[in-house]
């Protein structure tokens, strides 16, 4: 990245196309996305948000997060809806791979707890981790921030999650 400054920003229409890509460039760590999902989901978020270079021509990470009550249909948001009446549910992050093990993704969380906190919003966050497909780089990640187990499931054949926490405020 050089000598280039981050820049943290609200994930909007101008940004959709790469976060698009990308998002779709690490499946399976995430799921794959339509424009039309990518559009429902950033509409109806609570925080998305994109780390650009300071020219702001290319998304290097982003991240999309929903409260309670939000229309979204996903098996994992739907578990934490159950188990918990306050929370964000970080739904999707993913960084570009030339971009990866540069702190980006963290930083991503650091910002999504800085809003939480700032916002009053809610005392825990919550995601989930592919157990199979396995992703042990992102489970060693979740677990030096802090984020504990509180149960799995399985979202389809093949597919099993490890429904994680953390307290944030």
């Amino acid at each position: 990245m050089g000598d280039a400054q981050l820049v943290i920003s609200e994930l909007t229409p101008p940004y959709f196309a790469q976060v698009l890509e990308l998002n779709n460039a690490n499946i399976p760590a995430v799921s794959e996305l339509t424009i039309e999902e990518l559009e429902f989901d950033v509409l109806h978020s609570l925080y998305a948000v994109v780390i650009t270079d300071d020219t702001k021509a290319e998304v290097l990470a982003f991240c999309v997060t929903f409260a309670p009550g939000a229309p979204y249909a996903s098996p994992n948001y739907l578990w934490f809806s159950n188990a918990y009446d306050d929370f964000v549910y970080l739904d999707r992050i993913a960084v570009a791979a030339p971009h990866q093990n540069r702190g980006l993704g963290a930083m991503l969380y650091r910002t999504i707890e800085g809003y939480m906190v700032r916002d009053k919003i809610a005392p825990i966050l919550t995601c989930e981790v592919n157990l199979q497909p396995p992703n042990p780089g992102s489970s060693r990640f979740h677990a030096r921030l802090g984020f504990i187990e509180v149960g799995q499931q399985e979202t389809k054949p093949g597919t099993v999650v490890s429904l994680l926490t953390k307290q944030v405020q």
